[in-house]
C-alpha cells in the first residue's frame, strides 16, 4: 500500500489498553486506569508509539533521583521506526527503543478501523512491564 493511501495516516490519541493473558483470557490494565499515549504514523513510511502510565509519578526535582528513574521507566514504553501495511496488519520496523530490547525488530500488529477509532492487537508475546504472556489491545482515536 502506498503512504498517502494509508488510512493510518495521521496522529492518534490513546484511549485504552489491556493486556490479554493467553490461556485465561484475563484482562487487565498494564499501565492502569488511565494510561496516556500517542501513535503517529506519516506518510513518508515514518511512525511512533509512545505511552505512559496514567498515575505516573513526577520527580521531585528536574533530574529525577534513581528510584524514580526506575519507576518512570517502568511506567512507559517508546519506540519509533518505519512501517509497511498489509491488509489488516501493519508492522512496525524498529529503529530505535525506549529499553533497547525492540531495536531492530518487527512489531507486528493487526487493526480495525472504524470512523475515527483505530483498534490495534498485538501477536502474542511476553509483556516488556510484567513478563507475561498474552496480547495487548490498544484503542486509539484520531487526533483533531
Amino acid at each position: 500500500m502506498r503512504h498517502y493511501d494509508n488510512p493510518l495516516v495521521g496522529t492518534w490519541k490513546l484511549q485504552s489498553f489491556v493486556r490479554e493473558t493467553v490461556g485465561t483470557g484475563e484482562r487487565y490494565n498494564q499501565l492502569g486506569e488511565h494510561p496516556q499515549g500517542f501513535l503517529g504514523y506519516s506518510s513518508d513510511g515514518r511512525m511512533y508509539a509512545i505511552l505512559v502510565a496514567g498515575d505516573r509519578i513526577k520527580p521531585q526535582e528536574e533530574a529525577p533521583t534513581d528510584e524514580e528513574r526506575i519507576k518512570l521507566h517502568k511506567s512507559m514504553m517508546a519506540y519509533a521506526g518505519t512501517y509497511t501495511v498489509d491488509g489488516g496488519k501493519v508492522v512496525h520496523h524498529v529503529d530505535i527503543s525506549w529499553n533497547g530490547a525492540r531495536t531492530g525488530t518487527d512489531q507486528v500488529r493487526f487493526y480495525k478501523l472504524e470512523g475515527d477509532t483505530l483498534t490495534i492487537r498485538t501477536a502474542p508475546n511476553k509483556s516488556a512491564v510484567d513478563g507475561r504472556e498474552g496480547v495487548r489491545i490498544l484503542v486509539w482515536e484520531k487526533a483533531k
